[in-house]
């Protein structure tokens, strides 16, 4: 009796071990939505993409009308059908340039996302920017930009003023290089040429750190691209000397 019991758990192992090998399966796997900036596309983030995907994660790269609809009616356009792209069950996490970070913000103020990890976002106008206030009744600035990019000042019509504090884990990456001196000039502070650091700040957010990066090259900066991934394996930024004591 011994022996046929040991010779059917037998039979078990081999049978097991005969069953193909799979690392990871899809269901575990974790999901990262990429958004990209105003009068862009997901062109414009494939290199973050590739980045992330290299590191393990399942990626899904959108693409959206960004100056056709004001900012509520392209949140969830955008951002529905990308989480519908997501492994089933996956945790979700968010990498996001510039108003992608601002439709982030406005889907979440609606709509709880059960499974969300982690948010990065890299220039998020997350206060305003004073360009849209300086330039944003000059002739054409509508007709390039569209309502979304009117939202995006620091006035009365500002979208990402009247969203609130984050309620989710985030991690803010500002660039402190600008190649437009003349925007740059309507900025008074340290800018990448579009948004101040100062206004990428987010009461709530859990990390934030300074990069020498311009705004609009940002997702393509390798040093950006390293910290999104140590942000979205780590829950924070990689500091010099590993020294992680508080934000910058």
């Amino acid at each position: 009796m011994y022996i046929g019991s040991r010779k059917r758990a037998y039979a078990l192992l081999l049978a097991v071990l005969a069953l193909p090998y799979s690392p990871l399966s899809s269901a575990t796997e974790a999901c990262v939505i990429l958004l990209h900036g105003l009068a862009k596309s997901d062109r414009s983030m494939a290199k973050l993409e590739r980045a992330i995907g290299e590191a393990g994660y399942h990626t899904v790269n959108v693409d959206y009308p960004s100056t056709e609809r004001p900012i509520d009616q392209l949140a969830g356009p955008a951002i529905a059908p990308a989480l519908d792209r997501c492994p089933e069950d996956s945790e979700v996490n968010f990498v996001t340039h510039s108003m992608g970070g601002i439709l982030v913000r406005q889907y979440l103020s609606r709509v709880p996302i059960k499974n969300l990890k982690r948010v990065v976002m890299l220039g998020p106008p997350n206060r305003g920017s004073e360009v849209v206030d300086r330039l944003g009744s000059f002739p054409g600035f509508h007709f390039m930009f569209g309502d979304a990019g009117l939202q995006l000042g620091t006035g009365d019509m500002s979208v990402p003023n009247r969203l609130g504090a984050a309620e989710f884990d985030l991690g803010i990456i500002a660039g402190s290089r600008s190649i437009n001196p003349i925007l740059s000039r309507m900025i008074p502070a340290t800018d990448d040429g579009k948004v101040s650091v100062e206004r990428t700040k987010l009461e709530g957010m859990k990390d934030h750190i300074t990069v020498p990066a311009t705004h609009v090259f940002m997702m393509k900066n390798d040093e950006v691209i390293a910290q999104v991934i140590h942000y979205l394996q780590q829950g924070q930024f990689k500091r010099p000397q590993q020294d992680r004591t508080g934000r910058d």
